[in-house]
């Protein structure tokens, strides 16, 4: 029997999480506002640059994720790493490059972050498959997983508190979309020697043969057949558009109603950093209450706090910051769930339909959560457009209010309509324990 891969070499692979996360948040935490505070785009212009890719990146994943499963690659995953870690380094890079604002400069930063979204994709789904492949044993499969969540964390930090004095040392000072791309040149040089270095060290375990999958349209049929996955990632979608409109409201919020973007940069950071903490608090209570009773509990307490905050009108930093990681250590619940959620509906699509689908779930399930990014996008850019919103300049009071209204409004119904959709799912407490047993009858 071949011996399992040491806990060395578990962390090592994790550690590709670190790189792909200084990319994935910097993307979504400072992009938007890079677009519109640094570049000086209007918000709908932004939004809509930032929609499309996002639309574009599920595409690319979905498409990504069948290749994975039909065409595995012939010298190994490691080489795919190492090969194309150089691409997606240049990549981010082109997309912070301030190539102005004319058409020609706005076509040129269109392509760029499709190119950026379509490299990401080409190599974090393998990456993804990898975590299969490096053990067949659970226990090693979940410490990974573990260790996955911790080093995405981390870069969540590394890019939320340092994004913007890491551009402005390397840079000496240098205007704000000039800093934003010697930060994304440190993040791309980072990103590539981490990514090379685990597909270098990258040794598979001994993986069971797969069967053939199945078409791509019988995939889908049963995706569409199968209620637990859709309303699941229906439900997703939904507090995706919540989590995207108050995460991409931060920066705006601290800068033009508290007049402080430093501590908007710090709340990222402990945001990130509470990520981390929750998460061994909400497994607990989900082996108390169930999976599905934990999205309840998590959306309705992130209700609550979204209620108070339309209610009563924050006007210090150190309040605001205590607001969001407050409602981030709730919102790792929701994410939770979804995670632990997914996976049971390949089971319970089996069930239903005879057909059993994995990578068409996790390939849909990123398809999905794209476009609910790319539709947040759009519903913030939109409520700020309507309310008046110009980048760099003091807003008047009527359009504070009314960006105010759309940071609580759209959040709060966007998980009243999960809740509402998740009442629909038939994955209750023990559900899938009784699929499992019916399905090995």
């Amino acid at each position: 029997m071949k011996p399992l891969p040491t806990k060395a070499r578990l962390v090592l692979f994790a550690f590709g999480d670190f790189a792909f996360n200084l990319y994935w948040q910097s993307i979504m935490l400072f992009l938007l506002f890079y677009y519109t505070d640094a570049l000086g785009l209007a918000m709908t212009t932004a939004a809509a640059i930032y929609t499309a890719a996002s639309i574009w990146d599920g595409i690319a994943s979905f498409v990504a994720g069948e290749i994975t499963d039909r065409r595995p690659p012939k010298r190994g995953y490691g080489r795919v790493l190492i090969m194309g870690s150089v691409p997606l380094g240049l990549a981010c890079i082109l997309t912070y490059a301030p190539l102005g604002t004319g058409a020609a400069g706005l076509t040129l930063v269109v392509i760029g972050h499709l190119l950026f979204r379509t490299a990401y994709a080409a190599l974090n789904v393998p990456y993804l498959a990898m975590g299969a492949r490096i053990s067949v044993d659970s226990h090693d499969r979940a410490f990974v997983a573990g260790a996955r969540m911790l080093f995405g964390t981390l870069a969540w930090v590394v890019v939320a508190r340092g994004t913007v004095p890491i551009g402005a040392w390397l840079g000496g000072g240098a205007v704000a979309a000039q800093g934003y791309l010697w930060a994304a040149v440190l993040f791309a040089v980072l990103g590539t020697t981490i990514l090379m270095l685990v597909g270098a060290t990258y040794r598979e375990d001994a993986v069971p043969a797969a069967p053939a999958p199945p078409s791509v349209r019988a995939s889908v049929a049963s995706l569409i057949a199968n209620r637990a996955f859709v309303t699941l990632n229906l439900a997703m979608m939904a507090m995706i558009v919540a989590v995207t409109v108050l995460n991409k409201s931060v920066l705006y919020y601290f800068k033009y109603f508290l007049g402080s973007n430093d501590a908007g940069q710090s709340a990222l950071a402990w945001m990130g950093v509470v990520s981390a903490v929750a998460v061994p608090v909400w497994m607990l209570l989900q082996r108390v209450l169930g999976t599905r009773a934990l999205w309840f509990v998590a959306a309705l307490a992130c209700m609550v706090g979204l209620t108070l905050f339309a209610a009563v009108h924050i006007d210090r930093p150190v309040a605001m910051q205590l607001f969001l990681v407050g409602m981030q250590a709730l919102i790792v619940g929701l994410h939770f769930a979804f995670w632990a959620m997914l996976p049971n509906t390949i089971e319970y699509g089996e069930q239903a339909t005879g057909l059993r689908v994995e990578g068409a779930v996790f390939g849909a399930a990123a398809l999905l959560q794209r476009v609910a990014i790319g539709l947040a996008t759009t519903i913030l850019g939109f409520g700020f457009d309507s309310a008046g919103y110009v980048a760099n300049v003091q807003q008047s009071a009527a359009t504070l209010a009314a960006m105010r209204w759309t940071i609580a409004l759209v959040p709060l119904t966007a998980l009243a309509v999960s809740c509402g959709l998740m009442l629909l799912n038939p994955l209750g407490k023990g559900a899938h324990a009784r699929i499992v047993k019916g399905l090995e009858r």
